[in-house]
């Protein structure tokens, strides 16, 4: 499938420098990593073990209530103290997410920069690559479980995000469907050359993803 032209020119890496986190003195995790451009580093470990904290750290959005030290690099820009709009990170979570009052072209154009040139071609394109060609009308409440994340994965590839986030995506999928969609996702960051970060619990969702481990107790 050919991309609906994320800018794959660009090369992005990201940073966790020297990064801790703990929660009422008690530290959670420490992580110092780069991710290369088209690395999905996962990250494995029980409920309770810092995985979605350090997703929120990363992210922007971590509660004032865990204590954190360190960077996150983005290109090499510190964007530690960023708000989360304007990190350059795209997230993709264990639910589509999917805006249920618009249609699914509406999803997509949603997810395109404001002055992206003809929409209209560029949702139908993205549409096509994704094998759902001529659903731009429809209501994502009608699609299923599958069709629902390749339109969740295609808005956030079209938001062209320096580096993607990864919370759990196939954990709400049947056996058939996670194949499928680890293949999709996996193969569409390597693609668009995303630095990429996995939190999950399912050995064979790292196994997919081709990249380091890095196991939390």
């Amino acid at each position: 499938m050919t991309a609906p032209s994320p800018e794959c020119d660009l090369v992005h890496d990201l940073v966790f420098d020297n990064v801790h986190i703990a929660l009422q003195g008690r530290t959670l995790l420490a992580l110092d990593a780069r991710i290369a451009p088209g690395e999905v580093l996962t990250v494995m470990g029980p409920s309770g073990s810092g995985k979605s904290t350090l997703l929120a750290f990363a992210a922007g959005f971590l509660s004032p209530a865990f204590e954190s030290a360190g960077r996150v690099l983005l290109d090499g820009h510190d964007i530690t103290a960023l708000p989360a709009e304007r990190r350059g990170i795209g997230l993709l979570f264990q639910d589509p997410l999917l805006f249920p009052h618009l249609s699914v072209a509406g999803n997509l154009r949603f997810g395109l920069p404001r002055a992206t040139p003809d929409k209209a071609a560029r949702i139908e394109a993205a549409l096509a690559a994704i094998g759902l060609a001529g659903f731009g009308e429809r209501d994502p409440a009608t699609l299923s479980g599958g069709q629902q994340s390749r339109v969740a994965l295609m808005r956030l590839l079209l938001s062209a995000p320096s580096a993607v986030l990864l919370d759990e995506p196939f954990s709400k999928l049947d056996t058939a469907l996670r194949h499928e969609m680890r293949e999709l996702v996996f193969s569409r960051l390597r693609e668009a050359g995303l630095p990429s970060l996995l939190v999950t619990h399912d050995h064979q969702d790292a196994a997919a993803a081709s990249g380091r481990i890095i196991t939390l107790e």
